[in-house]
C-alpha cells in the first residue's frame, strides 16, 4: 500500500506552511488566521468540509471530519497545531520563515514543531479522499492554536467551548512521537510518546520597602527574589522512575546491551547521543527560571521584583511537586500559576498501538517501536481532561547524526525531506489498520 500523491505534495504543502509567521509570543499574542486559513482551503479543494474556530481574533483552529470504513467505531482524532515560537533571524543560514529547502531538508520555524506533522496529516488525508479511498474509522483531524502558550486559546478552549467536535473520540495522536533513534546499521528503535510531564509554569514575587538606591537596603525585594531564583534554579530534584520511563530504559539497555546503573542513571543517559537532553528531562520533576523583572529606573528600589519559571512534573508527582517549590521558595516568595496543567500517560498496548508498530516495520524493517515520556508538554493534555487515550505519533525516519531535540525552539529547525515522506507513507498505512 502506498500514498503517491501523498509523498509527492507533502514537501510543498510543509514549504508553504513554514512561509506563514503564526508566532506565538504568549500572553495572547498571537496570530494563526492566515495559516488556518491556507489548511481550510486544502481540506475544502478536496472535498473535506472545514470547520473555521476562532478564540479571539486571529486565533484560530480549523476542524474536519473524514469518514471512514466502519463508522461504527469511535473515531481516532489526529491533532497538530498551527503555532510557532519566535525566531531571530540574524541567528539562522536562511529566513526562519522562508520554507527552504536546502541540504536535503526544509528549514524553517515550526519545520518539526510542528508544521511537518500538519503538512503529513494534510498529504494523506487529500489523497485518501481523492483516491476513493478510507481509513479504517472515522478521522477527526485538528490544526490548533496557541499550542506553544499551553492551548488556553487552543485546544483547551475547544474541550471547552466546543467539545462535541471531538468528545465521541477514544484515542487520539499528535506529537512527539514516532521518530527514530539509530541504535546500530540493523536496529532503529522508534520512540512512540505514551507519557509526558506535567506542566507548572508559574510567577514569583518578592515584595521590599522601596527607596533611594543611594539608601543601604535590608528589605530589597530584587536581592530576595534572586536569591530564591538561585535555589530554585540549582535544586535538583530527587530521581522517580515512572512505569513508561522505566519501560524505556530497559527497552533501550536491551537493544544497546547496556545495563543501566541506577546509582548513576544521569551519567549512563548522557552517552545517549542527540536524545540525551530529552530522555534525561524524564528522570525527575525540573524547574527551569526564564525570566526577570523588576524597577524603572538605576536609581530607585523598587517595592516589588518578578521572576517566570518553568516547571514540568512527572505523572504522579504533582502533590510532592508543590510541596518541594514551597519549601525551596520559602514563606516570602509569593507564587502564582500562569499556566498549570497534568501530567498525562497512558499504557504502552493495544490495537492502536499494533497499528503504529506495524506501519513502522513495514516501511522500516529494523524498526523497534518503544514507550517513552516527553519532557515538554502537548495539545493531548487538553484531550485527555475528556478520557481520550492520547499518544504521540508523528512518524519521522531520521538521520543518525541529526540532533532532533535540538531542532526544537532552537536555531536553523529542519526536517528531512525523505522524513516528510517516510511519514506520510507510515502515517497512510496505519489509517488503515487502526
Amino acid at each position: 500500500m502506498t500514498a503517491p500523491n501523498a509523498e509527492a505534495e507533502v514537501v510543498e504543502l510543509c514549504s508553504e506552511l513554514l512561509r506563514f509567521e503564526s508566532v506565538n509570543w504568549g500572553d495572547g499574542n498571537g496570530r494563526e488566521r492566515p495559516a488556518a486559513e491556507y489548511v481550510a482551503s486544502r481540506l475544502a479543494e478536496v472535498g473535506i468540509e472545514p470547520t473555521i474556530l476562532e478564540s479571539e481574533p486571529g486565533r484560530t483552529s480549523v476542524i474536519a471530519r473524514i469518514e471512514g470504513a466502519d463508522s461504527s467505531r469511535p473515531p481516532l482524532l489526529i491533532h497538530s497545531h498551527l503555532d510557532v515560537v519566535p525566531a531571530d533571524a540574524s541567528q539562522w543560514r536562511v529566513g526562519p520563515f522562508s520554507g527552504e529547502e536546502l541540504d536535503g531538508c526544509l528549514w524553517g520555524r515550526g519545520a518539526v514543531d510542528m508544521l511537518d506533522m500538519v503538512a503529513m496529516t494534510l498529504a494523506t488525508v487529500r489523497d485518501l479522499v481523492r483516491s476513493g479511498r478510507k481509513p479504517s474509522r472515522d478521522l477527526v483531524v485538528a490544526f490548533l492554536a496557541d499550542e506553544e502558550a499551553g492551548g488556553v486559546l487552543g485546544a483547551r478552549w475547544l474541550v471547552d467551548n466546543h467539545p462535541q467536535h471531538v468528545a465521541d473520540c477514544t484515542e487520539a495522536i499528535g506529537e512527539v512521537g514516532g521518530f527514530s533513534y539509530t541504535v546500530s546499521d540493523d536496529l532503529r528503535l522508534y520512540l512512540i510518546e505514551t507519557a509526558e510531564k506535567g506542566l507548572a509554569w508559574m510567577k514569583l514575587t518578592a515584595t521590599g520597602r522601596a527607596g533611594h538606591g543611594s539608601m543601604i537596603s535590608d528589605d530589597n525585594a530584587v536581592t530576595a527574589l534572586c536569591d530564591a531564583v538561585a535555589r530554585l534554579g540549582r535544586h535538583e530534584f530527587p530521581l522517580v522512575l515512572t512505569d513508561t520511563v522505566r519501560r524505556f530504559l530497559g527497552e533501550l539497555g536491551d537493544a544497546i546491551g547496556m545495563q543501566f546503573d541506577l546509582d548513576d542513571l544521569d551519567a549512563t543517559v548522557a552517552k545517549l547521543g542527540p536524545v540525551a537532553r530529552m530522555i534525561g528531562a524524564t528522570l525527575r520533576n525540573t524547574v527551569n527560571p526564564t525570566q526577570l523583572a523588576a524597577g524603572e529606573k538605576v536609581n530607585v528600589i523598587p517595592g516589588e521584583a518578578v521572576a517566570y519559571v518553568d516547571g514540568r512534573y512527572l505523572p504522579g508527582q504533582r502533590d510532592e511537586f508543590l510541596r518541594q517549590l514551597d519549601e525551596i521558595l520559602g514563606p516570602d516568595i509569593r507564587r502564582e500559576w500562569v499556566v498549570l496543567d497534568d501530567a498525562v500517560e497512558t499504557s504502552f498496548d493495544g490495537p492502536l498501538v499494533d497499528a503504529m508498530a506495524g506501519a513502522l516495520r513495514a516501511e522500516d524493517p529494523i524498526a523497534r517501536p518503544v514507550p517513552y515520556m516527553l519532557s515538554g508538554g502537548t495539545d493531548a493534555k487538553s484531550f485527555s481532561r475528556l478520557g481520550i487515550r492520547c499518544f504521540g505519533f508523528s512518524p519521522l525516519l531520521l538521520p543518525a547524526d541529526l540532533d532532533f531535540s535540538g531542532m526544537f525552539h532552537g536555531v536553523d529547525e529542519r526536517v528531512p525531506l525523505e522524513s516528510l515522506r517516510f511519514g506520510v507513507r507510515v502515517l497512510d498505512r496505519f489509517l488503515h489498520a487502526c
